[in-house]
Parts: structure tokens; C-alpha cells; sequence
């Protein structure tokens, strides 16, 4: 499995996202979203904007989260403010799937630790189990999902 943290300036974070996640896009369309949406958004957490090959998320947490693992997104992350430690890799506990190629559960046995603070980079693959813990609320971060192109998951 591919996984990796890396310490980055935003100009590589919109690098990566640029090469990756929409160039793949099949809408060709600009997307703007002004500071005072992307500001309220952050605010309570959620989905921003999406298409059919990828997600932008606002994500929020003001603690830990459960175990996920996408069948067909891979989760690329940019931590913006806060802490909290990742956990990736390893076999969720009590997973049920939660939509098509979603799965959710209690927590992560046997995963790989890391450190998460300002400024980090995690590109989560699909299908690797992941999960926030140790959250310092508020811990705010942009999550492009990169859906992988194909069938179902």
C-alpha cells in the first residue's frame, strides 16, 4: 500500500490537485467559489463541490472519527489548522458498508500512527482504511476525493 505524509506549501498542494484530480475531470467547466462560502463551509464541515471524478470536502472535526474505507476515491488531504493523529493501513473493527463501496467502523486494528499538524499531506488510496483520532478541535482540513474512473466499486 502507498501512503505518505509529506510537509508541503500550498502552491504544491495545488499542484498535486491540478495534475490529478482535475485533469481527470470530464466537466470542463471553472468552478469559483468565493471566500465567504469556502470560510462558511469550514465552519460546519462538509461537501463543497462535486463531479464525477472528483469531491472537495471542507473538513471539520471536533473529534475523532470512525474508520473509513473508500472502494473507489482516494482521499487526498491538506491540513489547514489543528492537530490529530491519522491512522492508516491495518483491518477496521465491527465495518459495515454504509453506501456502495463505503465502509464504516468502530476503529482500526494494527494501522499505522502519524502526527497530523498544519501544513501536512496525506494521499489516502482507495481502499486503505483510515481514521482521525486525538483531534484538537477545531482540526480543519481540504480533502480532494479523486474517484477512480470504472464500474461499480
Amino acid at each position: 500500500m502507498t501512503r505518505f505524509v509529506v510537509r508541503a506549501s500550498a502552491v504544491a498542494v495545488f499542484t498535486i490537485l491540478a495534475t490529478g484530480a482535475f485533469a481527470q475531470s470530464e466537466d470542463k467547466k471553472v468552478v469559483y467559489m468565493p471566500a465567504e462560502k469556502v470560510s462558511a463551509a469550514f465552519a460546519k464541515g462538509g461537501q463543497m463541490i462535486e463531479t464525477g471524478a472528483y469531491k472537495l470536502f471542507a473538513g471539520r472535526r471536533d473529534r475523532d472519527g470512525q474508520a473509513e474505507v473508500h472502494a473507489r476515491d482516494t482521499d487526498v488531504i491538506y491540513v489547514l489548522d489543528g492537530t490529530a493523529t491519522i491512522v492508516t493501513g491495518g483491518q477496521v473493527t465491527n465495518g459495515q458498508t454504509t453506501a456502495p463501496g463505503e465502509i464504516r467502523g468502530e476503529a482500526i486494528a494494527s494501522g499505522d500512527e502519524r502526527p497530523l499538524v498544519k501544513g501536512d499531506i496525506v494521499i489516502v488510496p482507495n481502499g486503505v482504511p483510515h481514521l482521525f483520532k486525538n483531534v484538537k478541535a477545531p482540526f480543519l482540513y481540504y480533502v480532494v476525493k479523486v474517484t477512480s474512473p470504472g464500474g461499480t466499486p
